[in-house]
């Protein structure tokens, strides 16, 4: 149970204490409770300094109750990704067509809505693939609270420059009391993506050094890693991972672990190691695997790789294994539209040089302005996914399993696709990739002309001919599009039921009768 406080003290959960320990003025802890039975549920309060503070007094909501996966029942991961965090009334509830402020209606929020009226089940696993804040696009709120504290003339502006700022894009992501509730509820593991520190961050070695060049960008850059530690990491790590953890142990252990976590961030900032910051949790026949495919990417020309070295011999053994789906979370997409994947490989290889050093710099350009950072734009890493794919799915690496489902965001918009092996791959398992994005951040209509484009016939057709002229393979595998495009605020729910699994889509759409929105179904589909 991951807790922050206003000030020192013992935070107890049924019965199981922790002190707190602080960062930066701010106070936290992970209260680790154990002995609960398999298929259990367990109201609980949560007490600081043996008062009781949580649930507020007075509260409206269901209890909250920590619920322990049972093996014989179906299990439910909901995820999703890109959810900034506005009021949730107009104009902020508007399209951004009807106005520039509106982002639509909250589809995290709605699910909460639902769970709370009973009309829909609490699911075992929430999974946020990416932008749970974002530092250029902060609330009204935020926004007044910055321009109080410094002048905002001066770069980075109204965005966040530090840890402190961070903090308040975590409280207004997370302390609003509808998704406080939800989280209270539901087991929650996510991951960063690039909104949570800087728009293409990361997205190749001559933007690493242009931002470097920025006198603001290292405090931004420290405060993010340190704040992304504190308010998502650590939640993800088991117990036994949590007591493993040098960072997590001197933390608990100092009066004041901020020295330690600002050396930590600033290291990795210079020295990334993915490895550190994906994950691997099991419930009952389920593998959930999450690779964090930002922080230990490679960009150097020639060799560019989404994950390093170590990352993916990690990503690679806990891939194996016996159990009856596999479920593995980027917060890229592995798949993208054909004509959007065929665009990201050809700009791979111009950058890499295959038309000369003037196209290279155009293609640098082009690959941040249009967001080429995908699996698709490091083919390197693409192929090995694929392979991974295909000697899990062929029972190569241990019992294949029933299915093996890519799950990511990003790109704010949600499909869900079927991939197939050459007929000798001997591959048994149902592998497929379902995308659900954004939470909350709908395109406006010609941004989703784009997209459309890209996942077309025409635009399949012309981003092959480019990319072949570049020198660009076909990929190993083929996929077809199933479901989608969809461009609404959204929420996805994987069900698994022994070997069985469904993947349905939901969209957050206006209430009628108490002016709450609703979830409304786009599609269910029988995966196996």
């Amino acid at each position: 149970m991951w807790v922050e406080t206003d000030r020192p003290c013992e935070v107890e959960v049924l019965g199981s204490t922790r002190r707190t320990f602080t960062v930066e003025g701010h106070h936290y802890a992970l209260v680790c409770v154990e002995g609960l039975e398999p298929g259990s549920s367990h109201p609980y309060e949560v007490a600081l300094d043996g008062e009781r503070r949580w649930p507020m007094p007075n509260s409206p909501f269901p209890a909250s109750t920590i619920r322990t996966p049972d093996p014989d029942s179906p299990i439910e991961v909901v995820f999703g990704s890109c959810r900034v965090a506005l009021p949730h009334e107009p104009p902020y509830t508007l399209s951004k067509d009807r106005h520039p402020d509106g982002r639509e209606h909250d589809a995290l929020r709605t699910l909460a809505l639902e769970m709370i009226a009973g009309a829909r089940r609490w699911p075992e696993l929430l999974l946020m693939l990416g932008d749970q804040v974002y530092v250029d696009e902060g609330s009204p709120r935020v926004r007044e609270w910055i321009r109080s504290r410094r002048d905002v003339s001066q770069p980075p502006g109204e965005e966040v420059a530090n840890y402190e700022e961070y903090t308040r894009l975590y409280e207004e992501a997370w302390g609003e009391p509808v998704m406080r509730w939800l989280l209270s509820v539901v087991p929650t593991s996510m991951v960063i993506d690039d909104h949570d520190m800087h728009d293409d961050w990361l997205i190749s070695r001559e933007w690493i050094e242009e931002m470097r060049r920025q006198p603001w960008w290292e405090e931004r850059e420290i405060g993010g890693l340190m704040s992304y530690w504190v308010y998502q990491h650590i939640g993800n790590l088991s117990p036994r991972e949590l007591d493993e953890n040098p960072e997590y142990r001197e933390a608990r252990e100092a009066d004041d672990p901020t020295a330690v976590l600002r050396r930590f961030a600033k290291h990795e900032a210079r020295v990334p190691d993915g490895k550190r910051w994906s994950f691997c949790t099991d419930i009952a026949n389920v593998r959930v695997l999450v690779a964090d495919d930002r922080t230990g990417r490679v960009l150097d020309n020639g060799r560019r790789s989404i994950l390093d070295g170590e990352e993916w011999a990690w990503i690679v053994d806990h891939a194996r294994g016996d159990f009856d789906h596999l479920l593995i979370g980027t917060t890229d997409p592995f798949l993208l539209g054909p004509g959007l994947h065929y665009a990201e490989a050809w700009n791979e290889a111009v950058c890499d040089g295959a038309w000369g050093g003037p196209a290279a710099k155009v293609g640098e350009r082009l690959r941040r302005a249009l967001d080429f950072d995908h699996w698709a734009a490091f083919q390197r890493s693409f192929q090995r996914f694929a392979e991974l794919l295909e000697e899990v799915g062929a029972g190569r690496g241990g019992k294949a399993p029933a299915t093996i489902g890519i799950l990511s965001g990003d790109v704010h918009h949600a499909y869900l696709a079927d991939v197939a092996f050459r007929r000798d791959a001997g591959v048994s398992s149902h592998v497929y990739q379902a995308v659900c994005s954004p939470f909350r951040n709908a395109l406006d209509s010609h941004e989703e002309l784009a997209v459309k484009a890209g996942v077309s016939r025409p635009g399949r057709a012309i981003g092959r001919l480019l990319a072949r002229a570049a020198g660009v393979d076909d990929p190993p595998i083929r996929w077809r599009i199933r479901e989608g495009p969809f461009f609404d605020n959204q929420v996805a729910t994987v069900s698994l039921d022994g070997r069985s699994s469904t993947v349905r889509l939901d969209r957050a759409v206006p209430g009628e009768e108490d002016g709450n929105p609703r979830l409304e179904k786009l599609f269910e589909r029988r995966i196996s």
